[in-house]
């Protein structure tokens, strides 16, 4: 599983996630992740921080986190994955993943080819 984020300016990171993931695993990736990706963008107090309805984004120790650090996500209707624009980006990576040639044999290869596109898509993409 990845992880990733985008501002109108670029993109962000790009995390691998292994295994399940909870609510504690999702807090870290964002304090050591999106937190210092934040802090790099010109206008850090302009932005809508934009989460589906998975229970690791809703659950209570989730909440207290983001109010503790002033993150307020969007109100996000259920069964709604259509509207979230990063679904689009993750169309675009999987498009070029499957167009790679040649294909990842494993998980490491896949990790280094999803890591390369990502870096390439453009602003205009997203």
């Amino acid at each position: 599983m990845v992880w990733g984020c985008f501002h109108k300016n670029g993109l962000g990171p790009l995390v691998r996630l292994d295994g399940r993931v909870n609510s504690r695993d999702y807090i870290n990736l964002l304090q050591d992740k999106l937190l210092p990706y934040l802090n790099t963008l010109e206008d850090k107090e302009n932005f809508i921080f934009q989460e589906d309805n998975a229970p690791i984004h809703t659950s209570r120790l989730s909440n207290e986190w983001k109010a503790r650090n002033n993150l307020t996500s969007l109100h996000w209707p259920p069964q709604s994955p259509d509207l979230n624009p990063i679904e689009h980006l993750w169309d675009v990576l999987e498009r070029k993943i499957r167009a790679h040639n040649p294909l990842p044999k494993n998980k490491e290869e896949l990790w280094q080819i999803l890591q390369e596109e990502w870096s390439q898509i453009h602003s205009e993409t997203q």
